[in-house]
């Protein structure tokens, strides 16, 4: 199994504080290991990035909500997120891996449901979770029972591959990492083009995230502001913003979380879409409190 790169280790707060009550779409908690065991055939472990650092990283950033995303590193053991929103307390929400809706009983879902999860999570074929078509049926019936969104991961070179799985959907659906668009295509990428056309269908959202990892000029990451913009004008309502820490697999040094916050405010473009960004769109989406 590879080593990845922890998160950076001095993160910086932003240039610009974000408004109160600002969320953390996605974030992700790892280890210590010897609490929370990875699972027999994980494609990946991570360094132990825990929800203290979480929280801490969150202060500095001036985020005060988030969503603790459940890593393909422990399957359906979702332990460490219950225990990561035992810790984080009212203003964070956890979002499931949807192997969970197949392997756990009722109750167990139930003891998710309860915590605060409100989303499951499909994530891309190579990092070993892999569902049949009748499972994948199954999982979206439990979802819409729930009330829960379902959330996609793209696989690494965007989601044309994978879009007749869920463009059909009538439920909430979040699509991560801006379909994972490639930015030396432009507009003429059929990933962004079909994100586009999903986001105007009123049920579709999207996570301005992996800014870093999508970008083929580096740091100030530029390339990646025309995909993030045509999302924003596609569905300025149903955008919202993740962090994506520690940033799982990354195979250079994670960047600056503090940078990633100035990138968001060049990406909004003026206080009223960043508000809704990372205000009042996950308010809806995750179920906080107006």
């Amino acid at each position: 199994m590879p080593d990845y790169q922890p998160f950076h280790p001095n993160p910086t707060a932003p240039v610009r504080m974000p408004p109160p009550r600002s969320c953390d779409s996605q974030f992700h908690v790892f280890g210590p290991v010897d609490k929370y065991p990875v699972r027999p055939g994980a494609a990946y472990q991570m360094p132990t990035a825990t929800i203290d650092v979480a929280l801490r990283l969150h202060r500095t950033l001036g985020i005060e909500r988030g969503v603790i995303v459940q890593a393909t590193t422990y399957g359906a053991d979702h332990e460490v997120v219950l225990d990561g929103l035992a810790a984080a307390g009212p203003g964070y929400r956890g979002c499931a891996n949807a192997a969970v809706l197949l392997e756990r009983d009722d109750a167990y879902i139930a003891r998710l449901h309860d915590a605060g999860v409100r989303g499951a999570r499909f994530t891309r074929q190579a990092l070993g979770i892999v569902m049949g078509p009748a499972q994948f049926d199954r999982a979206l019936g439990r979802i819409r029972e729930l009330g829960w969104y379902a959330k996609f991961q793209p696989e690494p070179e965007g989601i044309m591959e994978q879009v007749a799985q869920f463009e059909k959907l009538e439920i909430p659906v979040l699509i991560d990492h801006m379909g994972r668009a490639d930015p030396a295509r432009g507009a003429a990428d059929p990933t962004l083009r079909k994100l586009v056309e999903l986001l105007k269908r009123g049920n579709f959202w999207v996570m301005l995230s992996l800014t870093e990892k999508l970008s083929r000029q580096g740091y100030p990451w530029d390339d990646v502001l025309p995909i993030a913009r045509a999302c924003i004008e596609a569905a300025p309502d149903r955008v919202v913003w993740g962090s994506d820490w520690p940033h799982p697999v990354s195979v250079k040094q994670p960047p600056d979380e503090g940078r990633l916050v100035d990138q968001l405010f060049r990406y909004a473009g003026d206080d009223a879409t960043l508000h809704k960004i990372l205000v009042d769109n996950p308010a809806r989406l995750f179920g906080f409190d107006a």
